[in-house]
């Protein structure tokens, strides 16, 4: 009976595994549901927000006009056709009479010394973390993450540590300090924290932007190591990132790209940018004559990275048809430049200089409105180096604003030599009163 029973109770429990055959589909679609679902969850990347940033605007006391720079140049031992040359720069290179340079330049006789260059780095770091915070209502012990970019002054401790300690950030802070990098270490800081965002969850990452003018002011008479002199100027920025998915709602902008391009490889772009001693000992920073070519080059090999990344399908598409047309059937026609308009409404270029920004505004067909605020931001500022693209914004801000889902480019190069580019997209109307673009002329 015992074995009768165990038989009975088999068969009830084979019947009702085969009436309820026809679930098992479903159950094996809900299974794979779910599994594509951990996929996706754990290869995705994390959204990394601006939650806000601040530009440096320094004291009126540190305002360079034309006439006070070349008298100061006067009492730093030029000849007299070095002068020449510098008063030359002055009047063509697009900077107004309202510039800034630090006291350890901007006075005679000129103080290099490092005490002077590490209060220069001091208020401009200092001033910019402490309004990029108090914008982004974030306290500096909530901060897991700062980046900091300065090409040519790295002292010890690293500039880093200088913020860390001012601030009495946390120890287990994570800090980086990214030297040597130019113009464009900007944006290569903010590609960092994105990888770094992408690793750690829930963090808030702050990135500063600056160079130091004080121990990199040129006291020689090569003409191509004086044009720095001309161009440089003080300036900073500070940029607060988060990856948190509560801060979607109070986010000014979201990281869609970074697109780095570095052709370093090749030696003549190596060495077109590049610190060194002149003939009689004195350091500076060359400039090759065969800069503005290598910058276009590499320009070109961004944006080919870049296009089709932001460009709708049209554009491609005409790209591809001109590429066929001119490589495959041999039909002699102009190469087809995509039209970025298409793919951004705002544009922050790097103010490099007024030859840079009439290149890079011909090169990419833009109109003389999207350029309008590059050229502002040299005009008032002069070349802040990697914080320029950020004074650009924020003219654009103040002046114009920016309308939730609009994009922006931010492209910049620095010595290496590279061409580095960052895309965003607006969370929300955006119209900051930057106080560094109020009661400000505009450029001529």
């Amino acid at each position: 009976m015992d074995f009768l029973r165990d038989e009975l109770g088999l068969q009830d429990l084979q019947n009702a595994v085969w009436q309820h055959m026809h679930l098992l589909p479903a159950l094996a679609a809900y299974m794979a549901l779910a599994a594509l679902c951990m996929y996706w969850l754990f290869r995705r990347q994390r959204p990394v927000y601006l939650l806000n940033y601040s530009v440096y605007k320094p004291p009126d006391s540190w305002k360079a006009t034309h006439k006070s720079f070349l008298d100061n140049s006067v009492g730093c031992g030029f000849t007299e056709e070095s002068m020449a040359f510098q008063t030359k720069m002055v009047a063509n290179g697009g900077l107004g009479q309202e510039t800034y340079l630090p006291n350890g330049v901007n006075f005679v006789p000129a103080d290099i010394s490092m005490a002077t260059a590490r209060k220069e780095a001091e208020m401009v770091l200092f001033e910019s973390v402490s309004e990029a915070l108090r914008e982004s209502n974030m306290h500096p012990r909530q901060v897991d993450i700062v980046i900091v970019n300065c090409s040519l002054f790295n002292p010890t401790p690293s500039l880093s540590a200088m913020v860390v300690n001012h601030f009495g950030m946390r120890p287990d802070i994570k800090s980086y300090n990214l030297s040597g990098m130019g113009c464009s270490a900007g944006i290569i800081s903010i590609g960092l924290a994105r990888e770094l965002l992408q690793v750690y969850p829930n963090q808030n990452c702050l990135v500063l932007s600056t160079e130091n003018i004080t121990q990199n002011w040129y006291f020689g008479n090569e003409r191509s190591m004086l044009i720095p002199n001309c161009l440089f100027r003080v300036g900073g920025a500070a940029m607060v990132l988060s990856n948190k998915s509560t801060d979607y709602w109070r986010a000014k902008y979201e990281l869609q790209h970074v697109v780095r391009t570095h052709v370093g490889a090749d030696d003549a772009s190596y060495n077109c940018v590049i610190q060194q001693e002149d003939a009689a000992g004195k350091v500076g920073v060359f400039l090759s004559k065969e800069l503005m070519n290598i910058a276009a080059r590499s320009l070109k090999a961004n944006i080919t990275t870049l296009g089709p990344l932001v460009l709708p399908w049209t554009e491609q598409a005409r790209f591809l048809a001109n590429f066929f047309c001119r490589k495959v059937l041999g039909m002699k026609m102009k190469a087809y430049l995509p039209d970025f308009n298409q793919a951004f409404e705002h544009f922050c270029i790097h103010t490099g200089g007024r030859g840079v920004i009439d290149g890079m505004e011909k090169q990419l067909n833009l109109s003389r409105e999207s350029m309008q605020p590059t050229r502002d931001a040299l005009y008032r500022f002069g070349n802040v180096s990697s914080s320029s693209i950020w004074y650009v914004l924020a003219n654009i801000e103040t002046k114009q604003g920016v309308k939730r889902g609009d994009r922006v480019w931010q492209i910049a190069f620095g010595s290496g030599f590279k061409c580095n580019s960052a895309v965003w997209r607006a969370m929300r109307n955006v119209d900051t009163r930057h106080e560094a673009w109020l009661d400000l002329p505009k450029s001529e």
